[in-house]
Formats: structure tokens, sequence, C-alpha cells
């Protein structure tokens, strides 16, 4: 019992925090992006999805359980403009301290970008990237109660400028398995750079987040539904460029406060066709927002979606969404690394 009074006492304290700048003012913001193809089709944040993909633990340590031990998750994701992601998470269970553990890592590679001064001489050429690197750990408590704890450390590098820190997720989740529900609770982020881009002592703040979820698979019908709330130490967390409005004479401080609510839901749900296909669809409203913003809109926008192939030694699953007019592709397998059937 002291151990969960912990975590629920660090959950109180990060709602005080002081890192919970929104609005493009936070470094590492790549820890935003799905490491994964379920994640991504669910609609980019989800912390309670019912299933055994061990990809989904690296959003939520508490998600791990000891059935996912020696399973592998990797990714691609074909991004947009030839940014490209890679993702490989990794899970082993400890019969002897009853504890699960996880690694990871999840980078982006931005491509080979011309380099210029000021005056638009060329200097030459320099490749981009980003990475984070965790390792997590899960426990049970009781009969459906599971706790988990992951430490990162992120890294960024852009020709000259580099910059890294280190940060901690916590979670919760209650598991019930006779109602088929699953309710998480996290707290993402909690850490601090410990290298600036520009050396000097004055360090920004990581992408914080608060975040609860909910998910409840039909007890006689193949299909559950999730329902995320993310950023919940903010009302308001639709990102509005004052600047950028005077300079090009918009206004969009009209923003009603029914949307400032439903900017914090992510809704997605999963059909199972059978026990080897699953369908997934997501919906996020603030990407939405964000994506029609200044009147250039397009009807699919929010939207994301995926199919999984479930096979007995191999797990293949695809995903998909809308950005205006481009889409992405991303793709994950899912296989133990001894050979034996996945659960």
């Amino acid at each position: 019992m002291r151990k969960l009074n912990i975590l629920i006492f660090f959950f109180f304290l990060s709602i005080s925090s002081k890192t919970q700048t929104l609005g493009g003012n936070t470094i590492f913001n790549f820890l935003n992006q799905s490491n994964t193809a379920q994640l991504s089709a669910l609609g980019g944040i989800n912390i309670s999805n019912i299933g055994n993909d061990v990809g989904m633990s690296f959003q939520n340590p508490a998600l791990l359980r000891p059935q996912m031990n020696q399973q592998v998750n990797t990714s691609f994701n074909n991004f947009f403009a030839g940014i490209k992601n890679y993702s490989l998470n990794s899970a082993f269970y400890l019969e002897k301290v009853n504890t699960n553990f996880a690694i990871g890592v999840n980078y982006f590679d931005y491509g080979i970008i011309t380099q210029t001064d000021a005056a638009g001489n060329i200097l030459g050429v320099f490749r981009p990237n980003d990475y984070v690197a965790q390792l997590s750990t899960s426990k049970q408590y009781k009969a459906h109660w599971w706790y988990g704890a992951t430490f990162k450390f992120m890294s960024s590098n852009y020709a000259q400028y580099k910059s890294n820190g280190i940060a901690f997720d916590i979670g919760i989740v209650y598991y019930d398995s006779t109602n088929f529900l699953q309710a998480s609770v996290v707290v993402k982020n909690l850490g601090t750079q410990l290298r600036t881009y520009d050396g000097s002592s004055t360090k920004q703040e990581l992408p914080f987040d608060l975040e609860l979820g909910i998910t409840k698979r039909l007890q006689h019908a193949p299909i559950q539904f999730s329902l995320t709330a993310h950023h919940l130490q903010a009302f308001n967390i639709y990102y509005n460029d004052s600047t950028f409005n005077i300079a090009e004479g918009m206004d969009n401080s009209g923003i009603s406060g029914l949307q400032k609510v439903v900017n914090h839901l992510i809704f997605s749900t999963q059909f199972f066709v059978s026990d080897k296909i699953e369908v997934t669809a997501g919906y996020n409203f603030l990407r939405r927002t964000d994506l029609n913003a200044y009147s250039v809109a397009n009807g699919l926008n929010g939207f994301t979606m995926g199919v999984g192939v479930l096979l007995r030694k191999l797990h293949i699953r695809y995903a998909t969404g809308f950005y205006q007019q481009n889409m992405f592709h991303q793709f994950s397998l899912n296989f133990n690394w001894k050979g034996g059937d996945l659960p």
C-alpha cells in the first residue's frame, strides 16, 4: 500500500508542476509522436487499450504484463518531407522478483539538409535527428491494479546545436478482466534538460502531459472502445500564435469553451473481425482543430485508421492518418525473440 501511496503522491505533485508549457514552447516534442502502428491508428494517444502489444507499453509502463515476456515490437513510419521514424521495444519478465521490464528506443531521421549562413551561403550539409531511449518496469498490486515507471534519455542533434535531457513517466492501471474494463492515469515527461542547444544555463521545459484513459470491450460483441483525455493540467491547449495572427490579419481568439474541452479528447475503437484480423479507427479532436486552423481544412483531418493481421508467431499492423492533403504510413511487427508463439 505504501508504494501505491507514493505513486499517487507523484500524480498530485505533477498537477502543480512548473513543466506545463504548451503550444510549441517546449523542447523534445518528438516524445509526443506514436512509436507503433497500433497507437497511431488509435489516434496517437492511448494509455488504456486492452491487448498484448508490447509496443503500447512504450507510452504507459503500467501496461507491461508477464505474457509480454520476450516479445519484440519494431516499427517504421514513412512520415512527411522525407522524415523517417524507427522504433524498437522489447520486454522481459523476471519471475524471482515478479516484475516486468522493457527497453526501447524511438528514433527520428530528418534526412540531409543543406546548411547555410545568414546570407544564404552554403556551408555544407547536416543530418538532424532526435531519439529517446528508455527503460520501463511494472508490477501488479493485488488483483486489479498495476503500476509502472519509465526512465527516459532524450537527445536532439541539429548540426552544431545539440541538446539532451532525462525524464520519467509514471502510470497506474486498473484492469477488470471479468467486465473487460481497463482505466489508466499517466504522468509523462517529468524531468529536465541537461544540455542546452546554445550552451547556456537557461533550461527549457519538457512537454509535460497528464493523461487519463478508459477502455471497455463489449462482452457479447467483438469490439472495444477507448476514450483518452490528455494535457489535463491545462484547460486551453489550443496553439494560438498571436504574433502570426496579427501579421496575417487573422483572429483566432474566439475558440469556444466547448471546443477547449473536446480538444483534450481522443476517441477510438477496435473491431475484431476474427482472432486473426483487427480493424482500428481513431479521432483526435486537437489534431483536427490544429490542422483546420486559418480556414485551411480537410474533412478527414484528425481521423486515423489501421489494420492488424495476428498470426501465431507474427503480428503485422499498419496505420495511416490524414494531415491536410498528406497521409503517413506506419508498419509494425511483433514477434518473440526466441521464436515462440505470441499471446
